[in-house]
């Protein structure tokens, strides 16, 4: 979606396949040598519940529609990575967005587009031997331990989220001679629930945090979980791999709501890793609920969902023209004003939110001289007449994976309706 163009003093121009151009500040992704934290991969959904004439669409999961209720929408998910910063701040940087057929296999084509971004920045002098190894961050969504596999040529680093029920082996212990059969090929298990299991862990650290209070980070060596062959290892050729990493166990003393913290459980393909990896494991992933706020900015402040747009390619340029404008609105940081409510409090120049720069952007833009010239007066088309029927209807179109039908295909008895519109006129 996005190649390097040029290069030019201080920045950089990223040009997208659909023709647009993204002005980036040269250095601006090269992790800690820039002080970056990581990049953060999650999905958002473009939810369009009565688009039937729309194409492509799949249930997207959505939480908060309802009391304590986790729906099932139609939309179009996209799939967004962005470059995390470090400190308090809700600013991100967006790398690539990219939406999710019906169907997808999530883990394949985030390990595509993550392998794509990673590739491009290499290209663009973004990433060059010698420097640190991209820390991408997941949801407990993602299979972690997969895309680590798929990605182990790259330099990246993969860190997950994971269940609290999760059962994961130990590294095979060392082979006692004389002893007879064939070797295993996983050792004892490790069972998040159960302490009995844990041992004695490798690396523990103690952080005095703001607003959590103490936080404890354990972590465990060279753990791995057992696969099968069956879901997203069906159809893999040869022995199945054994996917090592260190588990991290972090917990709090308390949580800003006064609910009860329970314990978060990381898993990272980093092995042996030394006591400040493990902080900026814990610390990059509290960080990546920062791109929530990039998620809020764009449909809330942006209005990146308000269009009523029916082909899915016009709401990946829409999409990308978000992107662009988050872009202008994070080169602005430095030049514009505060133009704050009177309910709100002073910040700081160099502090302030994405939804704050934009308001003081107007006054920005006013002083920027434009190359374009003005724009044309025109008037709208006069469409269909009003009372007229409309003789070319559109094309309705089911949600999600499309059944197969024929002779040789057997419907469930709790298929009889599909997953068709109930709209038909």
């Amino acid at each position: 979606m996005v190649m390097a163009r040029c290069m030019t003093g201080s920045t950089m121009v990223l040009s997208t396949s659909q023709g647009y151009e993204i002005l980036l500040p040269r250095n601006s992704y090269r992790g800690q040598r820039t002080g970056g934290s990581g990049w953060a991969v999650d999905v958002s959904p473009w939810l369009r519940p009565d688009a039937s004439t729309s194409p492509e669409r799949s249930f997207c999961h959505t939480y908060g529609r309802g009391k304590d209720q986790h729906l099932m929408v139609p939309g179009w998910p996209y799939s967004i990575v962005a470059a995390l910063e470090t400190g308090r701040t809700s600013w991100t940087a967006l790398l690539d967005a990219i939406r999710l057929a019906p169907g997808a296999d999530v883990a394949a084509a985030t390990t595509a587009q993550i392998h794509e971004v990673v590739e491009r920045l290499v290209a663009a002098g973004q990433w060059r031997p010698g420097d640190p190894e991209i820390l991408v961050v997941l949801d407990a969504g993602y299979d972690a331990p997969r895309i680590a596999h798929l990605l182990g040529e790259l330099p990246v680093e993969i860190l997950g989220r994971m269940r609290s029920d999760r059962v994961l082996r130990r590294a095979v212990p060392p082979r006692v001679p004389g002893t007879n059969g064939r070797p295993p090929k996983h050792g004892g298990e490790f069972v998040f629930g159960d302490p009995t299991t844990w041992d004695t862990e490798q690396t523990v650290t103690s952080t005095d945090t703001r607003l959590y209070g103490t936080a404890t980070a354990q972590a465990w060596n060279r753990l791995h979980p057992r696969l099968t062959r069956r879901a997203a290892w069906t159809d893999h050729e040869g022995p199945l791999p054994v996917i090592e990493g260190t588990v991290i166990r972090l917990t709090v003393d308390h949580l800003p709501s006064g609910g009860d913290p329970k314990p978060v459980w990381l898993w990272c393909s980093k092995l042996d890793m030394t006591e400040a990896d493990v902080d900026r494991c814990w610390q990059t992933f509290l960080r990546r609920f920062d791109i929530e706020h990039t998620f809020r900015l764009f449909k809330q402040t942006l209005g990146w969902t308000v269009p009523k747009l029916r082909d899915p390619a016009a709401a990946d340029h829409w999409t990308w023209l978000m992107i662009v404008v988050h872009t202008q609105l994070r080169l602005a940081r430095p030049l514009t004003t505060d133009l704050r409510r009177p309910w709100e409090k002073p910040v700081e120049p160099a502090r302030l939110t994405p939804a704050r720069v934009r308001r003081g952007f107007r006054n920005l833009r006013a002083k920027t001289p434009s190359p374009a010239s003005a724009p044309k007066p025109s008037r709208p088309g006069p469409g269909r007449p009003p009372g007229s029927k409309n003789h070319k209807p559109a094309q309705r179109h089911d949600v999600g994976r499309v059944l197969a039908t024929g002779e040789a295909y057997k419907r469930p008895t709790h298929h009889k309706k599909g997953t068709k519109s109930r709209r038909t006129g």
